[in-house]
């Protein structure tokens, strides 16, 4: 794994090592950023999967099907895991129970994967641009995950970042249980760019907690790329499996 070197000086107070693993609280020396060493090793890695999308497959530098058929608008998805316990459960503590140390703590390991993925030749982007949330769903909820964790990638790659050139113009029904085309019509129209969004011959990376379709994902890269984006790669922290996989 890579190393960590740099990492330790960005870390908030709140999450600062203290010898014990957020996950099970166990002492350990080899406490890093929040997790134990034994904990890491065990959360559900993406292992081999589609080098467009990221859907888990059986083997390594393949094209899913559906990547095949119908190229995405973005180039490719980054992320360490597959969405499975425990980094579900985390990432729902995050999101819905204001649980921010395990968000940080995710972001910070998503951090140190995109740099180990930089290291191998993944070209750097020029901004770091976050999903963005709906009003509605915003004041729901105190704050949007995307947002923070822009926040806190942004000093670990050395990548700035714009909050607010991606606009939600209005709330969707929730999209967890829809396939991609119920997911791509109820998201039809729902995305716009800022009008002072300087996207033209950029690099960009949206920022995301979970990619399980790419619906959401597609109709922002091609909101990007028509605006004159060079390329579009999105970062998340875990991408869902096909059903019964």
């Amino acid at each position: 794994m890579p190393a960590l070197d740099g990492f330790m000086d960005h870390l908030p107070t709140w999450i600062k090592p203290t010898n014990r693993c957020l996950l099970c609280d166990e002492r350990s020396e080899h406490s890093i950023i929040g997790i134990c060493m034994a904990c890491e090793i065990d959360l559900p890695w993406l292992g081999p999967h589609c080098s467009v999308c990221a859907l888990p497959l059986p083997a390594s530098g393949m094209i899913c099907g559906s990547c095949q058929k119908r190229p995405p608008a973005f180039e490719r998805v980054i992320a360490p895991w597959r969405y499975s316990f425990p980094v579900d459960t985390l990432i729902t503590r995050f999101k819905h129970q204001n649980k921010l140390p395990y968000g940080h703590l995710l972001t910070e390991l998503l951090a140190r994967h995109i740099r180990h993925s930089l290291d191998d030749g993944l070209s750097t982007p020029d901004l770091l641009l976050p999903v963005p949330l709906a009003a509605g769903r915003l004041r729901q909820r105190g704050f949007n995950q995307a947002e923070l964790m822009c926040q806190w990638l942004s000093p670990l790659l050395d990548v700035p970042v714009q909050k607010r050139w991606l606009i939600r113009q209005f709330d969707t029904p929730a999209q967890q249980q829809l396939d991609a085309k119920t997911r791509r019509r109820n998201l039809r129209n729902a995305f716009a760019l800022n009008a002072h969004a300087e996207v033209k011959n950029r690099h960009i990376a949206l920022i995301d907690d979970v990619l399980t379709t790419g619906a959401t994902a597609e109709m922002l890269a091609c909101l990007l790329t028509r605006a004159g984006a060079t390329h579009v790669d999105v970062y998340c922290l875990a991408r869902t499996p096909r059903p019964g996989d």
